[in-house]
């Protein structure tokens, strides 16, 4: 199987590097990287359209290549695939993050847009995080996705699985829960300033208030389990559906 690793923290980031590395020590697949050049954090499924994407070309330790795309998570992914820049994967893998993706911040994250854009292109895609900004160990995590990733794509069928895993050591995680997206609104606040030439800026903070019901990520992840979310991109209301059109096929009629 070819893997195609890419996230949205830069190629030299270590999540993205420590997965490789764990996923070549463990596994027999072909590996190949095909992320930003720095941090893409935060650029949801932005694409780049008015400028040229460069590419500098990395040594890896095994048949593939390795490229640092100038351009966000979606362009790698895109670049990778349609512009054949290396051979059309089996699986993509998008991290590990540094930090969280749950609930519905993964609209605004590069790590799960890049994994989604695979699975617009006909690739699944596995969106893999970890869940703290503190615990800055990779190993864990590697680790287990390393030893659990064929039982995995045996069950994800040209999907996402976006999954997020407890910052904390391997001992202390209690399983896996498969979850639903929770909310996480954040009570934003705009802080105006004036930097010392006169010129008026405004800095974005906030509070963030959590879903918790039980089987959402949110919760799966602050009681220490690792959350696995299928995913598809069909945004679509169904239900709404329903309800509107008898309206409209009554006017039509």
């Amino acid at each position: 199987m070819h893997i195609l690793l890419t996230n949205d923290d830069g190629y030299n980031a270590p999540g993205i590097q420590t997965l490789y590395r764990a996923l070549r020590s463990q596994t027999n697949h072909d590996i190949s990287i095909v992320a930003p050049d720095g941090q893409r954090s935060a650029t949801g499924h932005s694409i780049t359209l008015f400028q040229p994407l460069f590419l500098t070309e990395h040594k890896l330790d095994g048949q593939q290549k390795g490229y640092a795309i100038s351009g966000t998570p979606s362009d790698c992914v895109k670049l990778a695939i349609q512009g054949g820049v290396v051979a059309k994967p089996d699986l993509i893998i998008s991290g590990i993050n540094l930090g969280p993706n749950l609930g519905t911040d993964i609209f605004y994250s590069g790590t799960v847009s890049a994994a989604m854009e695979g699975v617009l292109l006909g690739v699944p895609a596995l969106a893999v995080s970890l869940a703290s900004y503190e615990f800055m160990s990779f190993e864990p995590a590697a680790t287990y996705l390393a030893e659990q990733l064929d039982f995995i794509v045996q069950h994800n069928h040209k999907g996402l699985m976006n999954i997020n895993i407890p910052g904390k050591p391997q001992v202390e995680w209690r399983g896996v829960k498969v979850t639903r997206l929770g909310k996480a609104v954040y009570e934003n606040v705009f802080e105006r300033r004036v930097n010392p030439h006169g010129i008026t800026y405004y800095w974005q903070c906030g509070n963030l208030a959590q879903d918790l019901e039980s089987d959402t990520d949110l919760r799966a992840i602050q009681e220490d389990f690792i959350s696995i979310t299928p995913m598809h991109s069909d945004l679509t209301d169904f239900a709404c559906i329903k309800s509107w059109q008898p309206i409209f096929d009554h006017n039509n009629g």
